[in-house]
């Protein structure tokens, strides 16, 4: 991989932190004296980590893959190929196109200068007419598989970046790491190859589809325990009809409009007919504790007059006048409540469902959120990665990123929960403020 680098030295004067240092995972950024000028030599292998925790922008980067290990081409069965497109879709770098010469049926040709020998081709063909001779390196040992090591993982996501078989490496949901599906993945060894931090490795193929098997169970459930809390949402006034077709245990009312309700039972059931006996309590109880709340606001036609005082206090500019409905609230909606308090007649209704962990059991319950939340937003300095994210998220520009460090301004924040939602290292933290 190829790496193009540009640094704005009069930008990067006015920095005396140095973050890129700290930032970079190989310590190929250094100062030169004797200005000091930051500088940033070979090790460079692309994860922009530097760039992106540089507070004056003064970095900037480039990176091209480098030609990928030439091996045998691919040959097409023109007898066998049905014309489907499979091929053509799966191909990340175009190099497979429809022909028709006029003497012989339409079908696939593969430009072998466009072609990296990933081998994904062969294995989307539902008429297995794509063959290769030799795909894989010849430094690999059969019955091996390329896996990931999450201790070892910096999730700079360069393997993404460089593999060349679409669909061999994900993201997890839960853990926002990569990982690799074995199916796909050609071992072509250029994610093993660029990885800075020597977690990408052989393994044996059985604990590789195990692993696989594990994380790809764990998102399962977390869109399981999504839809449920959905599910849940949508019944207002009791909850016993929905849970009654999972487990004839459960049956109160709800006509209180909070509640709480211990449902360990109602999501063992749910889980083990999904998944079976993959995933234990543990497992479950870490993908609630990473659930994020579902939130629902209403407006009552009937009570509000349109009298515009929602619309003054919010603070991301969504609520509008709208007939025949006296107000409107956008999808920009961040549901901090900031209208539930200042609406006269009580006219916005804002509630709140989750799940919650609590003593290894799981709880599930209802509250009516009356007006913005108040507390402190934590960040955790050591999983914090200076990506920004949440910086450029925030609705209300409360955070900032200086001198590689996120910074909140409480004085601004409405606590609405966004920057914890969307933090891919799970980094911040709310902390209300009656606990």
């Amino acid at each position: 991989m190829e790496v193009e680098y540009e640094i704005d030295h009069e930008k990067c004067a006015s920095c005396s932190e140095r973050p890129c240092l700290k930032a970079c995972p190989v310590n190929a950024v250094h100062e030169v004296l004797p200005d000091n000028h930051i500088e940033i030599d070979d090790k460079c292998f692309g994860c922009v980590l530097c760039r992106n925790s540089c507070p004056y922008d003064a970095i900037s980067m480039k990176t091209t893959l480098s030609k990928p290990r030439r091996e045998n081409v691919p040959n097409i069965n023109t007898k066998l190929c049905r014309q489907c497109g499979a091929c053509v879709d799966a191909c990340r770098t175009g190099a497979i196109h429809f022909i028709s010469s006029g003497k012989e049926e339409a079908h696939c040709e593969i430009d072998e200068d466009k072609c990296i020998r990933c081998g994904y081709c062969s294995r989307v063909c539902p008429t297995e007419a794509i063959k290769y001779g030799e795909i894989l390196p010849r430094s690999v040992v059969g019955g091996k598989a390329i896996v990931v090591n999450d201790k070892k993982c910096i999730g700079c996501m360069t393997c993404t970046r460089v593999c060349p078989s679409k669909g061999a490496i994900n993201v997890a949901k839960m853990s926002k790491l990569p990982y690799i599906n074995p199916s796909y993945c050609a071992r072509c060894e250029e994610c093993m190859n660029t990885c800075p931090s020597t977690a990408i490795r052989y393994s044996s193929r059985k604990r590789a589809y195990e692993r696989y098997n594990k994380i790809k169970t764990m998102d399962i459930v977390s869109e399981l325990l999504e839809k449920e809390s959905k599910k849940l949402s949508q019944e207002s006034v009791k909850i016993n009809s929905i849970l009654n077709d999972i487990t004839r245990e459960v049956s109160y009312s709800t006509e209180e409009p909070e509640f709480s309700k211990d449902v360990t039972n109602l999501v063992k059931t749910e889980i083990k007919a999904l998944v079976g006996d993959k995933l234990d309590i543990g497992d479950v109880c870490e993908i609630i504790q990473a659930t994020s709340p579902h939130r629902e606001i209403m407006v009552s036609e009937d009570t509000c007059i349109g009298c515009g005082a929602c619309i003054k206090e919010c603070p991301v500019e969504c609520i509008e006048l709208e007939m025949p409905s006296p107000i409107h609230i956008g999808e920009d909606c961040v549901y901090c409540g900031q209208c539930v308090e200042t609406c006269p007649f009580q006219a916005i209704t804002l509630k709140e469902e989750s799940f919650r962990v609590e003593g290894g059991r799981i709880i599930f319950e209802r509250r009516d959120i009356t007006g913005p939340s108040e507390g402190e937003v934590i960040i955790d300095s050591l999983a914090c990665q200076r990506c920004g994210v949440c910086v450029n998220k925030c609705p209300v520009d409360a955070m900032t990123l200086e001198n590689d460090e996120v910074k909140v301004d409480h004085d601004k924040c409405i606590f609405c929960g966004e920057c914890q939602r969307i933090c891919p290292t799970r980094a911040v933290e709310l902390r209300p403020k009656d606990t």
